[in-house]
């Protein structure tokens, strides 16, 4: 994937595979028999999917990082480095049909929006505010029901008990869906985390939850606030685990299309755990304080495993050309530009001020 000096983090400059990290990628696939099967019965056209969802991912962050360094919005949430844990984990899910799967993106999860089908010219919209927004233009948390895509709030720790509700819905009417949802791992401190995850494994509701933990939550490390690690929550509530590498997209598919499988069959509620790293500050306007919360080493170690250079290099290595793969990403980049294009033009019609109180409740 081509590299840009203005957006992308400087340990993916120069990128190159790494020859043992690629071989731990490698073993990663065949470590567990099931997930190898899982892996294994994808075809072309479904590898290559993941591979244009990711670089969607990434060219999606990185048009909203062009807009803030253009002066267009003030500041974006973005998951460089992260889109693994996001679109390994969607694309197990069934995302089309009248009984398709449901998700609760963070607004780091992005991917998850786009990988729905919400177009990503309205999904840009959302940070513009126009009436194009799914939300009508009210901020950057945008869903689309319909599409089965919950809106998220800032308080994410609160999903979980809304996945909760919506899982149980689906149980009681008998219907054949999952819903899945990320937390942080700073975000598993709230009561709402605990009390959700806890009702939904008693319940025993077809429920996916994905701890992404990327070592960090606003500009706290993990390890100031939290004693250890996640490895046991599982056991801790009572449902099935699955760790999987978040920045392993291969191995997010087949934990998560292994927890959707228990939750259609009816065995309950999956805790996955994946292991990432966030490449940049918790927004665009404090990267340099992320740059000083880390030591530089931390950087250079976790740049090494860019997720999207690391499937690339795994591809051509089955046998993916690699004019494919470019092929690919100036497909996806033409999809970029072209949505870019319809925002921005979407912000000559702005919500009308009445619009203000639509979908607003109160008791």
């Amino acid at each position: 994937m081509k590299r840009f000096a203005a957006y992308d983090p400087p340990e993916y400059l120069q990128w190159a595979a790494d020859a043992e990290l690629l071989d731990q990628f490698r073993r990663r696939i065949d470590a567990a028999p099931e997930r190898t099967r899982v892996i294994r019965e994808l075809d072309e056209r479904a590898l290559l999917s993941l591979y244009a969802g990711l670089v969607r991912n990434r060219l999606h962050d990185m048009a909203l990082k062009r807009w803030v360094k253009n002066g267009v919005i003030s500041k974006a949430w973005l998951g460089t480095g992260e889109e693994a844990a996001t679109i390994g984990a969607v694309h197990a899910l069934r995302r089309s049909g009248p009984e398709h799967d449901v998700v609760a993106p963070m607004i780091r999860n992005a991917g998850a929006c786009h990988e729905m089908g919400i177009p990503l010219a309205t999904m840009l919209a959302g940070y513009l505010g126009s009436s194009a927004s799914p939300n009508g233009g009210r901020d950057g948390h945008i869903g689309d029901l319909p599409r089965g895509v919950v809106a998220p709030i800032s308080h994410v720790g609160d999903m979980v008990p809304v996945i909760a509700g919506i899982a149980l819905a689906f149980k009681q009417r008998r219907e054949d869906r999952v819903a899945l949802t990320w937390v942080g791992d700073g975000s598993t401190k709230t009561a709402a985390f605990h009390e959700g995850i806890n009702f939904a494994g008693v319940q025993r509701c077809p429920a996916i939850f994905i701890i992404q933990n990327n070592q960090v939550a606003l500009g706290t490390r993990l390890d100031q606030h939290a004693a250890g690690g996640f490895e046991h929550w599982p056991r801790m509530y009572g449902v099935a685990d699955g760790n999987f590498d978040g920045n392993h997209v291969l191995d997010a598919f087949a934990a998560t299309r292994l927890a959707v499988d228990r939750a259609r069959a009816g065995e309950g509620v999956s805790l996955l755990v994946a292991e990432t790293f966030r490449m940049g500050g918790h927004a665009t306007h404090d990267e340099r304080e992320a740059r000083v919360t880390f030591d530089a080493g931390l950087f250079a170690a976790w740049g090494k495993r860019d997720p999207i250079g690391m499937y690339e290099a795994w591809l051509e290595t089955e046998g993916i050309p690699r004019d494919r793969l470019t092929e690919i990403e100036a497909e996806v980049a033409a999809e970029i530009d072209q949505a870019v294009e319809e925002a921005l033009a979407s912000r000559a019609d702005l919500p009308a001020p009445e619009s203000v109180t639509v979908g607003v409740y109160g008791s």
